[in-house]
């Protein structure tokens, strides 16, 4: 039998990871804290339970309370972690391959922004100039996948 490994990282590939073994339960956490951390909704996380190895940098943490750290990607800012007494967990947008992550609960429900429910009832933006004039730009966000050396300053896709 093969043992899982998933990988993932920042948005500029500073951090990188690699999970081997089974992960947890995906979740999204409405609380407050989760909101901010993400500049989001609500936070989406995946328990680490297998061994975390940190393929490049590893993230800076901010205590955001007596028990919680959250760690996040000093370069660029990325959301990466939720470090509790009880273990880690990982952000789920910062997988390679999140596919198989829908959260499976929600946590801190009663915080929860009254139209959250509601967001995807509104109308689609589908424009394909838009989205053709976008291929265009030069990304510096790193690729879903391991790379040997990543530029500084990202690449052209």
């Amino acid at each position: 039998m093969t043992e899982t490994v998933r990988t993932g990282g920042c948005q500029c590939g500073a951090v990188r990871f690699r999970i081997k073994g089974q992960l947890g339960r995906p979740s999204i956490c409405h609380c407050r804290m989760c909101q901010k951390q993400f500049g989001g909704f609500f936070g989406p996380l995946v328990t680490a339970k297998g061994e975390v190895e940190w393929l490049r940098d590893e993230p800076a943490y901010f205590q955001s309370s007596i028990n919680i750290a959250r760690g996040f990607c000093k370069q660029c800012g990325t959301p990466l972690t939720y470090k509790h007494p009880g273990g880690l967990e990982i952000a789920i947008g910062a997988f390679d391959d999140r596919s198989d992550l829908a959260p499976q609960i929600q946590v801190n429900y009663g915080s929860r922004l009254p139209w959250v429910e509601q967001i995807f009832s509104a109308p689609i933006h589908e424009d394909p100039n838009y989205y053709s004039q976008q291929e265009q730009i030069i990304s510096f966000q790193h690729p879903d996948h391991e790379t040997e050396n990543w530029p500084a300053h990202g690449m052209k896709l």
